[in-house]
């Protein structure tokens, strides 16, 4: 059984995203301490997370249950979890289990950061999108 370590950094003011890197493997033994860092994010409102998943070798269905579970409270509060970096090993998995249909994963945590980034601004610019 090998540890989850789990490090958190913070960015932006206005609309904050937290950036969780984790590293090790994700199963039943050590979800819980994802799913507590998740819900903590959450509870101070952060509602914007990237995960980087580059340090990860193997994420169980317990794992993905927590990322399913917390994704729905986010987007109540317009946010989102975007997964990063997936080994090709998890990138399998997640492909077999067709989440692609409910979290858009991304080459990396930049890619994650400038989608949000991105999404920002389009809203707050109102108005500049065009109809066909």
């Amino acid at each position: 059984m090998e540890k989850l370590i789990i490090s958190e950094e913070r960015t932006g003011s206005a609309h904050p995203v937290s950036i969780l890197t984790l590293r090790g493997t994700i199963e039943t033994t050590n979800a819980s301490g994802l799913e507590e860092t998740l819900e903590r994010i959450v509870d101070e409102k952060c509602y914007r997370i990237v995960v980087d998943l580059t340090g990860v070798t193997y994420i169980s269905s317990a794992g993905w249950g927590i990322f399913i579970s917390e994704i729905k409270r986010i987007r109540r509060n317009a946010g989102d979890i975007k997964l990063a970096g997936m080994k090709t090993e998890v990138r399998e998995v997640f492909d077999l289990l067709e989440f692609g249909n409910i979290l858009k994963p991304y080459e990396s945590a930049s890619d994650a950061l400038r989608d949000f980034s991105s999404a920002s601004n389009s809203s707050t610019q109102g108005g500049t999108q065009r109809r066909g």
